[in-house]
């Protein structure tokens, strides 16, 4: 099968696009490299470099590339940006994802996976939100990933597409940009790595349900790739990824801070880590969210098989590599 990833060279992107190599699919990858990186990605993967709001220059990709399938994770991901620029928000996750749909179907693909979002979309989860769940996003983001599966619904029906929409927790892990507002967990290892404290928006108490980066690419590639009975032509799956286990800021930096001392400390470094500071709240934060992935285990036969500790320890194994390097 050939698959076209949109945001191919970004964090989540990237680990769909090894796994589905490994699994012996051919890959065309879709990317502005706005937060993603060409490093990412194997030398012999075609990457267009092209912003999926450029509704001329998708067109061209698909036509050229001709995939089976498409997965589309490219986005405007920060729940901040989109309440300071709801504009810019909606450009990205609604006119470019009808791009992708309308260019997916003028070049015959059966399947689209979109990356949707459980961690916005239901408001405020106290408890594992089933996909039941009424959507009560609060803020632009949240309301475009919902509007998106909306008119991932419609041409789902219109043009026979079977269509999932993957609705991730918080995702983590290798490979993700610790530059942005995103990403809590690269934006505390590399600075906490450096010497320097995290910055703690608020009080910390936001809990929120943490999920690795490579069990989200498994589950894309399964939607994507296997033979599923509940995933037909004309209909819309959607389904939640995520532990269904909260964690809150303040206790996910400690766990972060274990994490960088024991890498000190096996390189033979004496570091003292800085405390944390604390910010002002960032608007547009749900106090909990968590989401109940028991449908996706039915569906997709899908389990995340990294644990909080494990992950972040892999992460931050990760971005000291990265930093030794540097």
């Amino acid at each position: 099968m050939k698959v076209l990833v949109t945001g191919g060279a970004g964090f989540i992107g990237s680990h769909i696009v090894d796994r589905l190599r490994a699994d012996g699919h051919e890959v065309c990858v879709i990317d502005d490299l706005s937060s993603g990186s060409r490093d990412n990605l194997p030398a012999d993967v075609p990457l267009h470099v092209v912003d999926i709001v450029d509704t001329q220059a998708v067109a061209t990709v698909f036509a050229s590339e001709k995939p089976d399938a498409v997965c589309h994770q490219a986005a405007q991901m920060s729940v901040s940006r989109s309440v300071r620029e709801p504009l810019f928000d909606a450009q990205v996750n609604c006119i470019g994802l009808i791009n992708v749909l309308d260019a997916a179907v003028a070049n015959g693909c059966r399947r689209v996976v979109f990356a949707s979002s459980g961690g916005v979309l239901y408001g405020e989860a106290t408890s594992p939100a089933p996909e039941t769940t009424a959507a009560n996003p609060i803020s632009p983001y949240g309301i475009t990933k919902w509007v998106g599966e909306r008119y991932l619904s419609f041409y789902a029906r219109e043009h026979g597409l079977a269509a999932v929409a993957l609705r991730y927790s918080n995702v983590y892990g290798p490979r993700q940009n610790p530059h942005g507002e995103a990403g809590v967990v690269a934006i505390f290892s590399k600075r906490l790595l450096a010497g320097e404290a995290a910055t703690v928006n608020g009080d910390g108490c936001y809990i929120r349900d943490y999920v690795y980066g490579p069990d989200v690419a498994a589950a894309n590639v399964t939607a994507l790739t296997a033979d599923l009975p509940d995933v037909t032509a004309g209909t819309l799956t959607s389904l939640n990824i995520g532990t269904g286990v909260g964690t809150d800021v303040n206790e996910l930096e400690a766990e972060i801070r274990s994490h960088v001392a024991a890498t000190h400390a096996a390189e033979g470094k004496r570091v003292t880590l800085p405390e944390p500071t604390h910010g002002p709240a960032r608007a547009g934060d749900l106090r909990s969210n968590l989401v109940d992935a028991s449908l996706a285990a039915d569906v997709l036969n899908w389990e995340p098989t990294m644990d909080l500790t494990a992950g972040i320890a892999a992460t931050v194994a990760w971005f000291a590599e990265q930093q030794a390097r540097d």
